[in-house]
This record gives structure tokens, C-alpha cells and sequence, in this order.
């Protein structure tokens, strides 16, 4: 693997689309709705090892070295956020999704309708397995013609930075740290590559959702599922959450560069500067993208957004 390649992620800074975008707040101060804390998972804190020193780490990625860091308690959610839970959301606030601002959102190819694959006209040169799609949005997770109508229990998709943010202060919530995600992700088990342990599948189980075959053309669909699965599928990891690999990437609060160390400060980086994003996709392959590691990073720009990218949530104690 060539450590150097892009992942399996788009960002909207590398295409050129004429886009007059609002960049008026959405005033959410008087929609906050306080959500039941009975339905997240408690953690407790403590002091873990982060990070990973394998051989097939994504240096570039800052992954290492392994380090201790301590974590305080916290809740999580054992779900990554819903279509259904952010239909609520959409309905409560009217909030529009940079997706719809922009007009359009990244789709993978393999899951574009040809009607809608014959109206593509752009791509990214580095990741040409995207397109960009018009009328791709949350709603319409491929295109217009597409629908959320029998996936209301999978993932949210199509969500940049800037909307998960949104979504979490309506909620009362907040996005989780890199640290909390990977504490959490690691479900009590110590260095291990995956949350269930080193075999990526025990005993020939699929344990995530990721691509097998040959990416990005042929995806054999071995694990069940070509895009998203529900969220409550595979097993849960030993704290009880859900798809802590694969499926869908998600969003954390910190900036993607380590070496800023105060990421709630506005004024320490540009507002488009990356945001890291962790766990991998139904995308994700060894022979491309091995980020469904539990060390793993990514990142993109706080207003990007594509058809394999959501975020859970966390609460303070």
C-alpha cells in the first residue's frame, strides 16, 4: 500500500463549482432539545495508549507514536446518528445542510443511477471514483432520484463538519475528541488493531462494513452491503458500540493537524482548515485505504460532505 494515497474521501476544495453560499448562522440558541441521556453508553475515564507504530500505519496520518493519554468520563452514543434521528432534526430547526447550499454533495460511483450518471460532468482528479452530483444531499443519498424512504434506520450521510455541529448543539450533545473516539472505539481491549481484536474477521465473520474485492471497481458484497448498513449492525464492540469500523467515517471535534493543541480555538487555525474524521467506510480496502484500523485517521475540510460520511455523538458527564 502506498502510504502517500489520498483516502476514500472527496473534498469540495478540489473541485471548481461556482457556489453563492449564505454564510449567515443558523441561530439554533432557542431550538436546543435536550435528548435523553438513558440511550448513550457511560464510560469512565481513565489513561489508555493511543495510537499505533504498526508497520502499514499511514505515517503521513500522524498515527503515532503511541502514547499515553487520559480521558475523563463521558457518554456516547452507541449509534452513529440516524436518517430518522436527523429527519427530527431537520424538522424541528429547518436547518439547510452545506449539501443543499452548495447545491451538491459526492456520490461513489457504483451507486449512481445511470440516469443520474449521465448528467455528471465532474470529478476529482485524485479520487475520480466520486462524481459530483446534483441534488445529492442527505435526503437523496445518490441523487435526485434516490431516497432515505427504507434506510431510515442507517446512518446519516451527506453531513459536512459544519452540520454535525449543528445537529449536536440541537441535541445538546457535542462531537466526541479524537481521544474519546479511540478510547471508545478500542472497547477496553489494549492495542489491538481492531475493536474486536487483531483478526480482521474471527472465525470468518464480517465484523464491519467494508469493501471486499477489487476497489474501487467490483465490491463482492461478502460482508452484506454494497453502501450503509443499519447502524445496529455486527456485533458491538466491548462497550457496546456499534460500528466503530467501516461504514461510515465520522466526524470528531478536534482539527486534524496534532500539533494544534487548543482545537476549541477559533483563532488558532483558518475556519477551512481539516477536521479529522475516524473509524473508516464501507469504502475502506486494504489494497487502498487500510483506515478502518482503530488508529486510523482522516480528514477533510469542514464544509465537505459525501455519501460515506456521518458522526455519533458524546455528553458530558
Amino acid at each position: 500500500m502506498d502510504n502517500q494515497k489520498s483516502c476514500c474521501s472527496a473534498s469540495r476544495s478540489s473541485i471548481s463549482v461556482n457556489n453563492t453560499v449564505s454564510e449567515s448562522e443558523q441561530n439554533l440558541e432557542s431550538q436546543v432539545k435536550q435528548k435523553d441521556r438513558e440511550n448513550m453508553v457511560y464510560l469512565e475515564g481513565c489513561t489508555f495508549l493511543m495510537g499505533t507504530e504498526d508497520a502499514d500505519a499511514n505515517p503521513f496520518d500522524q498515527e503515532g507514536p503511541i502514547r499515553e493519554v487520559k480521558v475523563d468520563p463521558f457518554y456516547i452514543d452507541p449509534y452513529t446518528v440516524t436518517n430518522r434521528e436527523f429527519q427530527e432534526f431537520i424538522n424541528d430547526t429547518n436547518y439547510q445542510t452545506d449539501a443543499d447550499k452548495f447545491g451538491w454533495s459526492f456520490v461513489f460511483h457504483l451507486l449512481i443511477s445511470e440516469e443520474t450518471a449521465a448528467k455528471v460532468t465532474q470529478a476529482p482528479v485524485q479520487t475520480p471514483w466520486w462524481r459530483v452530483v446534483h441534488g445529492a444531499n442527505w435526503q437523496h443519498p445518490e441523487g435526485p432520484d434516490s431516497s432515505i424512504e427504507e434506510r431510515m434506520d442507517h446512518p446519516v450521510v451527506h453531513v459536512s463538519w459544519n452540520d454535525s455541529q449543528a445537529y449536536c448543539k440541537w441535541a445538546g450533545k457535542r462531537l466526541l475528541t479524537e481521544e474519546e473516539w479511540e478510547y471508545a472505539a478500542r472497547g477496553g481491549l489494549v492495542q489491538k488493531r481492531y475493536p474486536w481484536g487483531d483478526t480482521l474477521q474471527p472465525n470468518g465473520e464480517h465484523y464491519c462494513n467494508i469493501w471486499q474485492g477489487q476497489f474501487p471497481v467490483k465490491n463482492t458484497e461478502e460482508d452484506g452491503y454494497l453502501g450503509t448498513a443499519p447502524v445496529h449492525a455486527f456485533p458491538a464492540n466491548g462497550y457496546g458500540l456499534h460500528n466503530m469500523a467501516g461504514n461510515v467515517w465520522e466526524w470528531c471535534a478536534n482539527w486534524f493537524d496534532r500539533s494544534k493543541k487548543d482545537e476549541h480555538n477559533p483563532n488558532t487555525l483558518m475556519p477551512e482548515s481539516p477536521r479529522t474524521m475516524r473509524g473508516g467506510s464501507y469504502l475502506c480496502h486494504d489494497s487502498y485505504c487500510n483506515r478502518y484500523r482503530v488508529a486510523a485517521r482522516s480528514s477533510n475540510t469542514p464544509d465537505s460532505s459525501s455519501g460515506n460520511v456521518g458522526f455519533r455523538c458524546a455528553a458530558d458527564v
